[in-house]
């Protein structure tokens, strides 16, 4: 259900809210390949969901699926690229140093509608080769200043064009880790730790989301097979005109075949050692790499102030979101 914050105006019409978005695109995009070493590259919408490539995100969501009788099997609309991007890197051939970065897009059916969830789904997936030695926290905390500064640079230039967005960001970014935010706050939930830290810390990065807490539950889900769930996290901004924690970014160093083995069993997930993508991670046949995804949509609503996300996309809402966000004057795309 969508929240309208009292006395929310837009701070751009309709007509430039849709020129922004093209700018925020083609300015953020070009700055993060600068950042990242990266190149564009194009990525599939539906995958075999026989060769485990498919993302399981937080092990609950149903993938979209349906039959495709020229092929006589059955595809599933991906709901992230995490794993499909670490075989094409090795596939493609690219070097230590060197990543891809492609356009997701997504349908999530059992995603629940808030002003920052749709059932649409659009990111900037990437993924860039390390050395197995660059598998630390310092060499994540450094990757994550770096898309930060791309994302701050990027409202630099939208700011120049628009002059009358109030949108501020912190550059500095504090780290901090899921066991660390729940010792602050046992008593709260994750997500309102999340407010409670970011609403003073206002770019937070969290990381170590996965595993198991001292609390013996973990700050949130995450698949087994991707993120190694000691390298991995979190990104957020304090978010002005809705007065919340926004994750703009979930990302980190990818499993090596070791964390994989663990959490696979950890998870309850040992079926999975026998698709192909798997085998080949446990065979130690694929580079060792860090990547994520970047919410295009999010992105969008952080940069230009927006309150309800189906102000920068379009998609499918309830009734009740329609009509609250008429009756406060938002246009919905």
């Amino acid at each position: 259900m969508a929240v309208i914050p009292k006395a929310y105006e837009p701070q751009l019409s309709l007509y430039d809210t849709q020129r922004a978005i093209e700018r925020i695109k083609h300015v953020f995009l070009t700055k993060l390949c600068a950042a990242l070493h990266l190149v564009r590259v194009t990525a599939p919408l539906v995958v075999d969901p026989m060769t485990g490539i498919n993302d399981n995100l937080n092990g609950v969501e149903r993938p979209v699926s349906f039959d495709v009788p020229a092929v006589g099997a059955d595809a599933e609309v991906v709901q992230s690229l995490a794993k499909w991007k670490r075989y094409a890197l090795k596939r493609y051939d690219f070097n230590v140093g060197k990543g891809i970065v492609c356009d997701m897009n997504a349908i999530r059916r059992d995603e629940e509608l808030d002003n920052l969830h749709s059932l649409y789904v659009d990111q900037w997936d990437w993924e860039k080769v390390i050395e197995p030695d660059q598998r630390t926290p310092e060499y994540l905390r450094e990757v994550v200043n770096r898309i930060v500064t791309a994302i701050c640079g990027t409202l630099d230039e939208l700011k120049w064009y628009y002059p009358q967005l109030e949108v501020a960001l912190d550059r500095e970014v504090t780290f901090i880790t899921a066991q660390e935010l729940e010792d602050l706050y046992p008593t709260l939930s994750p997500k309102e730790r999340e407010d409670r830290f970011v609403s003073v810390h206002r770019t937070t990065f969290i990381q170590g989301i996965g595993g198991a807490l001292a609390s013996g539950k973990p700050h949130d889900g995450r698949s087994p097979d991707y993120d190694d769930w000691d390298l991995n996290g979190d990104l957020l901004f304090w978010d002005d005109t809705l007065g919340c924690a926004l994750e703009a970014s979930s990302m980190g160093i990818r499993v090596s075949p070791e964390s994989l083995d663990r959490q696979l069993t950890i998870a309850g997930c040992d079926d999975r050692r026998t698709l192909p993508f798997h085998k080949m991670l446990l065979a130690g046949e694929l580079p060792s790499t860090i990547g994520g995804g970047i919410g295009q949509s999010r992105l969008c609503m952080l940069l230009l102030g927006k309150a309800h996300v189906g102000e920068v996309q379009a998609s499918v809402w309830d009734q009740q979101t329609v009509d609250a966000c008429k009756a406060a004057g938002i246009q919905l795309l």
